[in-house]
């Protein structure tokens, strides 16, 4: 028999930019260590490492209201977040980061909720579960 995973329920009503799912993220996974905030998606993939190397086991997190988070995730956030990056981004970056905000101004390429899901993907101890 299969030992139950620890499971943690994010509740996607509680957010709408990328900046508060980080701090709602961020006190779920480890209350204790809100240093650890995540500020963009490098550091915040770099706090789910560490929070994966706490947890010696698999868990399980169950995004619910994912389809809220879709929505709200979406383009023009997507847009806001990339007019960001585009103000901060190493110079040798801008063309790509132009490229990306465009396609996204359009309604292409991928959005927030996208890079989140991708993020989560890259973490063989997380089961993310869409709810």
């Amino acid at each position: 028999m299969e030992a139950a995973k620890r499971t943690y329920e994010l509740d996607g009503r509680c957010f709408q930019t990328l900046e508060q799912f980080f701090v709602v993220a961020v006190r779920l996974l480890a209350p204790d260590d809100a240093d650890l905030l995540g500020h963009n998606l490098d550091s915040f993939n770099s706090f789910l490492h560490d929070v994966d190397d706490t947890l010696d086991e698999e868990y399980r997190l169950i995004w619910r209201q994912s389809e809220t988070s879709r929505v709200a995730f979406g383009y023009p956030e997507t847009v806001r977040q990339l007019h960001r990056k585009l103000a901060q981004c190493h110079p040798t970056n801008r063309s790509r980061v132009a490229e990306e905000l465009h396609a996204a101004q359009s309604g292409c390429g991928p959005t927030v909720f996208d890079w989140l899901l991708e993020v989560f993907r890259c973490h063989d101890k997380i089961e993310l579960i869409l709810d």
